[in-house]
């Protein structure tokens, strides 16, 4: 729907945004939103794979922004479109890694959330096309509960020390975290 990209242009506010999304709904609901935005002039979405996208253009980015497709060999629902949005069946995380160091320019920073699992092999896997993690922030729903996700940066410039934290949702009252509510204060009015 356009979600990230919306979010990118209201934080960096001279990016040129160029969204890609192999789902023609996803990209005819962000095609609506990024019309209804202020920012419509910077966004832009293509509908095709990242795969596509690489043979289509030249250009590179100082910013890549994804939440790809993470489960690897594990049941699939019944429901073709989730299945192709979460099963890296049609985007591998080598394939992603090799894209993003395609598309990604000598300063750039690739940004991702995944699974704790899938993401600590993703960063790994990264490592071998010289793409270093230098940020993780630890996602858990609660304090007593397991870490969830994974947010991470990838650049090109090893680092001896990265940078992470983790970030709770939820307080164990159930109510969101200080954390959470400074980090989606200005994307979300309802919290």
């Amino acid at each position: 729907c356009g979600v990230i990209a919306l979010m990118l242009a209201q934080r960096i506010s001279n990016a040129n945004i160029q969204a890609i999304d192999i789902d023609s709904g996803a990209c005819y609901n962000a095609k609506e939103n990024f019309s209804n935005s202020i920012w419509r002039n910077r966004l832009n979405i293509h509908e095709c794979s990242i795969q596509s996208f690489c043979e289509s253009t030249n250009s590179k980015f100082n910013i890549i922004v994804s939440n790809p497709p993470f489960f690897e060999e594990s049941l699939k629902s019944n429901k073709t479109k989730r299945n192709l949005a979460r099963h890296t069946d049609s985007l591998p995380f080598q394939t992603m890694i090799k894209s993003v160091d395609y598309l990604m320019n000598e300063n750039g920073m690739f940004a991702c959330i995944l699974p704790f699992n899938e993401g600590n092999k993703f960063i790994d896997l990264a490592k071998t096309y010289n793409l270093f993690c230098t940020k993780k922030m630890l996602v858990s729903n609660k304090p007593s509960q397991t870490i969830k996700r994974i947010l991470f940066c990838l650049s090109r410039k090893e680092v001896s020390l990265i940078d992470t934290s983790t970030l709770f949702i939820r307080d164990e009252d159930n109510s969101y975290s200080k954390e959470y509510l400074n980090l989606t204060k200005d994307f979300y009015t309802f919290i």
